[in-house]
Order: C-alpha cells, then sequence, then structure tokens
C-alpha cells in the first residue's frame, strides 16, 4: 500500500481553524487599511491644537463668566436688542404679541395651589383668590398654575409690597373667606367691569364689590405688554400685578413721574406711558403734570429694599 502525502502547513491550518482560516485575513487586511487612512489623511486645523491633540467643538466658559466659541465655525451674533426702535404706538395701542380672548363667558375657575403667606400684616392681612375667566386659554403664557405661581411670587418678593410691614398677603381657597379676587379676565369683561376714560386703551383696574376687592388683568395686556416695558413682558406682568394690588391696598391716587431718568412710581400709569406730558394729556384732571420728564419703566414698589 502507497503511503499518502504527510498534508502541507497550509493545508493543515486550514483544517484546524475551519472557517477562521479565512476570516482571520480578510479582518487583517482591513485593519491594515483603517491604519493606513487614519495616518495618512490631511489634518485639519480646525480639530487639532498645538500638540496634535483634538480639541472640542462645543462652546466653553472662561473663569470670567464669558462664553467663547469654538475656532472651528466663526457662527453668528445673535440679535441685539439695542439695533431695535423702541415702541412708537399710539396710546391706546397694544404692541404686537400673541393672540388673546375677546370675549370670555363672564364665570371664573380657581387655578394654583393656595398657601403661600408673606408679609407681616401689621395694618392690613390680604387673603386672596386667583382666578381666570371661563373661555380664557392661559396656555400660551405658561398655564393656570404658571399664572398664579407667578403671582405669588411678586405679592411675596421683598421688593414688593410685604416690604412695608403693614401688608401681608395669604393664598387661600375659594371656601377660605378670601377678600380679594386676582382675575385674569377678556377684552370684553375687562370693559364691562372696568368703564371709565381709559375703556378702549386696554387697560386693567381693581373695583371693590360687595366689600370683596377685584383685580382685573387684562388678559389682552398679560398677553401682549405694554410699549413702555420695550418687550420686558416678565416685568411688566410684575408691575400690572403691583399697581392693581396697590389700588386694593388702599392707594387710590396714580403718582406721576418724579424727575428725569428715575425709577416710576409703582402707582404711576406705566402701561399708557412714563412721561408726565403724555399722561396729562390722557387726563388733565390727573396728576401728572404738563411737563416733559420721563421716568423709567420700574415693576416694584420698592425696588431697592433695606438690607435686613
Amino acid at each position: 500500500m502507497s503511503s499518502r502525502p504527510a498534508p502541507s502547513v497550509l493545508a493543515r491550518y486550514a483544517r484546524e481553524l475551519g472557517w477562521r482560516a479565512y476570516a482571520i485575513p480578510v479582518l487583517l487586511v482591513i485593519t491594515i487599511w483603517v491604519l493606513v487612512d487614519v495616518f495618512t489623511a490631511p489634518a485639519d486645523p480646525g480639530e487639532t491644537g498645538a500638540a496634535g491633540q483634538a480639541t472640542e467643538t462645543t462652546a466653553t466658559e472662561s473663569e470670567d463668566g464669558a462664553a467663547s466659541e469654538s475656532n472651528d465655525d466663526e457662527g453668528r451674533s445673535g440679535p441685539n436688542p439695542a439695533d431695535d426702535p423702541d415702541q412708537q404706538l399710539p396710546l391706546n395701542q397694544l404692541p404686537p404679541g400673541g393672540p388673546y380672548t375677546e370675549q370670555g363667558e363672564g364665570t371664573f375657575r380657581t387655578v394654583g395651589t393656595p398657601g403661600m403667606t408673606a408679609g407681616e400684616g401689621e395694618d392690613m392681612v390680604v387673603r386672596f383668590v386667583v382666578e381666570v375667566e371661563d373661555g380664557v386659554d392661559t396656555a400660551g403664557s405658561g398655564g393656570d398654575d404658571a399664572l398664579s405661581a407667578m403671582i405669588d411670587a411678586t405679592l411675596s418678593n421683598p421688593k414688593g409690597w410685604t416690604n412695608d410691614r403693614a401688608f401681608r398677603f395669604e393664598h387661600v381657597g375659594p371656601d377660605d373667606n378670601p377678600d380679594m379676587r386676582i382675575q385674569l379676565t377678556s377684552v370684553g369683561t375687562t370693559r364691562e367691569v372696568c368703564g371709565g376714560l381709559d375703556l378702549e386703551m386696554e387697560t386693567s383696574c381693581h373695583i371693590r364689590i360687595d366689600g370683596v376687592s377685584r383685580v382685573v388683568l387684562n388678559e389682552s395686556r398679560w398677553v401682549r405688554g405694554a410699549a413702555p416695558f420695550n418687550g420686558d413682558l416678565g416685568s411688566y406682568r410684575q408691575y400690572l400685578v403691583n399697581h392693581e394690588v396697590g389700588h386694593g391696598l388702599g392707594y387710590a391716587a396714580h403718582e406721576a413721574c418724579g424727575g428725569e431718568g428715575e425709577l416710576a412710581p409703582i402707582m404711576m400709569q406705566q402701561t399708557l406711558s412714563l412721561n408726565n406730558a403724555e399722561l396729562h394729556s390722557i387726563n388733565p384732571d390727573e396728576v401728572y403734570p404738563d411737563e416733559p420728564t420721563t421716568c423709567l419703566y420700574n415693576p416694584w414698589p420698592y425696588p431697592r429694599p433695606a438690607v435686613l
């Protein structure tokens, strides 16, 4: 019987490794190709630093708090509010903005969570509820709870009325004998309730009915703000709450601008103007002198509270 020749090294290699005998050379070739591609690719100067290490491409913050942009893209500067002109609108015109309700249903729903308390109350304790007229949709301004939370935060702020130890605010439920109702109302209902000289100027008001204060916040102003505030909607809403609640605390009279460039008094009609002469032209019987003094808008009764 003739002897069979011994298998070659490659044959034994293929027999012992099976399919891996073919896969390993293929993987080896792919690995070599990737390494060659990596080390022969041209460097991008925007992706490597002086030492050849990759630099981050996201914005970083320096020690002084200034943001520095990545060096792989010059980027675009955001719009500068200083480039926009002041909103020179007629006194009875709303600024541009989101939609609001022309006419609600005249009934109200209670919103928010009672519990906030603030102030000493040496002379007056105000127990209030927050309500929204049925038919008014607050989703565009954060929803019902956001409205209530904003009112709570405004009335409890140390720059607000509680800086005077005479006042205390308590956010209560509708069944807890509230003596003030802070209401967000449609344009039609506001006009019906408030009336008066400013009927077509979309203002808000305070009115007392059957011993209960009603702070009527015109939704059109809540959504659009007022031209004197130059687009600062948050500050305007704080002003609106503080001004109308101020009437409810007994500050019935309005106040004129005290000097050129000073902060406006909270009881000035800042919705309409920050200029004494303009407010005088609207109603000469008001407190505003016929002189061109202009204040800066200010949402707080005590914008610089004393440090206790």
